[in-house]
């Protein structure tokens, strides 16, 4: 069953392709002000829930609690410093075997998946003198 998108899901999911980094819905809400017909921010997060609903974007929560969006290119993977809050994106995907078993094993289709690690960067493990 084909699946029929708003103009302001179009409009949201258009702005995430062209963007390099995650955004939070405050950050898609004031770039898409900009247009000539803005978005209200309720309509911004409808949008995203039915984005992510169909598995077209992504949402992950930073260690601050701030919830960013990104279109679904790939799964993500990052280390994140609680202190500085910076996330380094990482490649390598320890899970992919176990996503493609449960798919088998439980007959469920997955969208994507999120893998996210927390600790401290080298510059604030260095600030605290910790190692």
């Amino acid at each position: 069953m084909k699946s029929y998108r708003t103009r302001s899901q179009e409009r949201v999911l258009k702005l995430l392709k062209t963007q390099k980094q995650s955004l939070s819905a405050q950050d898609i809400y004031s770039e898409l002000r900009r247009c000539d017909q803005p978005l209200g921010l309720a309509t911004v997060y409808r949008s995203l829930d039915a984005l992510k609903q169909e598995g077209m974007v992504t949402v992950r929560t930073l260690g601050n609690g701030e919830a960013v969006y990104s279109c679904l290119q790939q799964d993500q993977h990052h280390l994140t410093c609680v202190k500085c809050g910076t996330s380094i994106s990482i490649n390598q995907c320890p899970v992919h075997d176990l996503e493609c078993k449960l798919q088998k094993s439980h007959k469920f289709k997955i969208f994507y998946h999120t893998l996210e690690f927390f600790g401290l960067c080298d510059r604030c493990a260095l600030a605290e003198d910790f190692s």
